[in-house]
């Protein structure tokens, strides 16, 4: 299906006029005005218990996680994370079980904090587990109260925003009852629905991950072989990199730049402010580009005390430990800027530009330099020393501000398509929202369309 036929599809479900109840009452609750008038109101603990049931003696050892709102097995063999030395305290679970985690409130409004078990396991007891009475389907739980979530009813429930909550807190929650038979209804209804909702996106993000490596070959064929399928090639001498035109040269990065250092990589907590001088950080660095989601500050004062790591206009930067590889130009308004944990690199003259060398950087070639330069098995890193004897290729100044000129105008039309699948992406995540809050919260009757299937 192509990306006009994908939005025409979500424009279509979009577009139906969902059928509402016959008849409703007011819902006494202040997020949702009105609900059918045969659905019950219950508050949490009279349809769910908390279960408290301990791992003791470590007689379970399928250890579970809540991921991206799915609860998945865990490999305890994986280094990544902390896990316990025995997982006695953990917290044993059954499926039909629901997961919540309400931990670290105030700082995260973003993730997914329900997940719905479905299968025998133990999860960390700081997420409070329930299982649900007789009366109240499994899934259709889980659909209420992932509507609850992503609706953020948590985060203010019970008097103000709280960094943490328990099911003391949540017990009295009003929960949405429809019969027996209405909740497996609506079960289907979703299951069938967000299905079709979950595997546009999976094929958008496909489409995405498509573009970008076509953006990303595009980089590498055109700064390793130029723009003139016809020049003369001679043998470039570095294993694996194969032939380059005949009038480029190869150097060592050492030899190209006038300047190599790294920014300050000493504790920040001491010293950022809360405004200042600009101070960037390796998580400011995404795809060739500056992105500022946090700003961080340093005083004038300390700025002036760590000269060395001031930027330009230019400067190439690299990641120096975290997501290796990862490197971009110093644009104009960050000029003046301090930063952490970054390798600076500044051309000398008559080399060219620092755009050229970013994008070089970025490419397969430079991206298998730089991974092979890191050092450090269980801290992965780049040293300026390392970063010195890569090898990079250098056309000519003025061939490199064409090849910049092609790339430029190139890659925004892909980044532009990309952008747009995002959208697309989130539009449907948008519609899955709204879809489900409106079957959990009797705005749309969906029996017909389950029963008459």
């Amino acid at each position: 299906m192509t990306e006009a036929a994908d939005q025409h599809h979500l424009g279509s479900e979009q577009a139906i006029s969902w059928k509402p109840y016959t008849s409703y009452m007011e819902s006494g609750v202040e997020w949702v005005d009105a609900v059918p008038s045969h659905w019950k109101l219950r508050p949490l603990f009279t349809v769910a218990r908390e279960r408290n049931e301990k791992n003791i003696s470590n007689s379970v050892q399928t250890v579970l996680s809540l991921s991206y709102g799915r609860i998945v097995e865990r490999d305890v063999s994986d280094n990544f994370g902390l896990l316990p030395e025995s997982f006695d305290t953990y917290q044993i679970l059954h499926p039909g079980n629901i997961v919540l985690r309400l931990t670290d409130l105030q700082n995260d409004k973003r993730s997914l904090r329900i997940g719905l078990v479905k299968q025998h396991g133990i999860i960390t007891s700081a997420y409070v587990g329930l299982e649900l009475q007789a009366g109240l389907h499994p899934s259709y739980g889980y659909y209420l109260l992932h509507s609850f979530d992503v609706t953020k009813v948590f985060y203010s429930f019970g008097g103000g925003v709280r960094q943490t909550m328990k099911f003391e807190d949540l017990k009295r929650l009003p929960v949405f009852i429809p019969p027996p038979k209405e909740q497996e209804f609506i079960v289907t209804f979703l299951d069938r629905e967000t299905s079709k909702i979950d595997a546009l996106v999976a094929k958008k993000e496909r489409l995405i991950e498509f573009l970008q490596e076509k953006r990303a070959a595009l980089i590498t064929q055109v700064v390793t072989k130029g723009l003139d399928p016809s020049a003369p090639m001679k043998d470039s001498g570095v294993e694996w990199l194969g032939q380059i035109p005949a009038h480029w040269e190869v150097r060592r990065i050492a030899m190209a730049v006038q300047k190599i250092t790294n920014g300050f990589v000493g504790p920040t907590r001491d010293i950022l402010v809360d405004e200042g001088v600009r101070y960037l950080q390796s998580l400011h660095i995404k795809n060739g580009q500056i992105v500022i989601d946090k700003p961080y500050f340093v005083t004038e004062e300390w700025n002036k005390t760590h000269a060395k790591s001031i930027l330009r206009e230019g400067d190439v930067l690299l990641v120096q430990t975290g997501d290796i590889g990862q490197c971009c130009t110093v644009p104009r308004e960050f000029e003046g800027c301090n930063c952490h944990a970054l390798i600076i690199l500044q051309l000398k003259k008559g080399f060219g530009s620092g755009s050229y060398l970013s994008a070089f950087l970025r490419s397969d070639y430079g991206l298998n330099s730089l991974l092979l330069a890191q050092t450090g098995a269980l801290h992965p890193h780049l040293e300026c020393g390392k970063v010195r004897e890569i090898k990079v290729i250098l056309p000519p100044p003025g061939e490199q501000l064409e090849i910049m000129t092609f790339l430029d105008h190139e890659t925004a039309k892909i980044d532009a398509l990309i952008a747009k699948v995002h959208e697309g992406i989130e539009r449907l995540k948008e519609y899955r929202t709204a879809l489900i809050s409106a079957a959990v919260t009797g705005k749309i009757d969906v029996r017909d369309k389950v029963a008459t299937r």
